[in-house]
């Protein structure tokens, strides 16, 4: 568990992301009701700050207390700092919750039943590529094509697509993107 959290604190130090809203996330933020927000694996807090701006109460969960560091002391923001491979979502808390550059397979279910009743889930992540992509050297890591819209059977889909895209540092990837709303 503390080569984990030394690796992750690490890689924010050595290889920073960009600081920019996920564009997912800019684009429908207004398919969701402002209230609770969760940002799972928020890293610096690029979506936490946008989601908090909003207007949402935001709890920002990551396993880094390098990253949780960077991320502002607002009334707004709850810094949660949370092995995820053991941390549990809360039931029927959130209105919104984000999801971007991380896979846990362990939380898609616990993902939907976090949701309130109208709540939105955003999720953005990489997907299984061939080729000349940059992607996790873990497959544990990359989900498979369809697995993340069968994931959330049972919730109103928005908005899915499975895409060639550029990561946080330039590199050419594969992303499945998905946004839903709990009914």
């Amino acid at each position: 568990m503390i080569e984990d959290k030394e690796r992750w604190n690490k890689r924010h130090v050595e290889k920073p992301m960009r600081h920019n809203v996920e564009p997912i996330i800019e684009k429908y933020i207004k398919k969701a009701t402002v209230g609770n927000a969760l940002d799972i694996a928020c890293g610096v807090g690029r979506n936490t700050h946008f989601l908090a701006e909003k207007g949402f109460l935001v709890d920002a969960v990551d396993f880094s207390d390098y990253a949780l560091g960077q991320v502002k002391k607002l009334a707004t923001i709850t810094t949660i700092e949370a092995d995820l491979d053991k941390y549990n979502l809360n039931f029927n808390k959130y209105d919104l919750i984000v999801n971007v550059n991380y896979l846990n397979r362990r939380l898609l279910p616990q993902i939907k039943e976090a949701l309130k009743s109208g709540g939105v889930v955003m999720f953005e992540t990489f997907i299984v590529a061939h080729g000349d992509f940059t992607q996790p050297s873990n497959p544990e890591f990359l989900l498979r094509k369809n697995e993340l819209l069968h994931a959330f059977i049972g919730l109103d889909v928005i908005y899915y697509e499975e895409k060639d895209d550029t990561n946080l540092r330039g590199e050419k990837t594969r992303v499945a993107s998905l946004v839903a709303r709990k009914a």
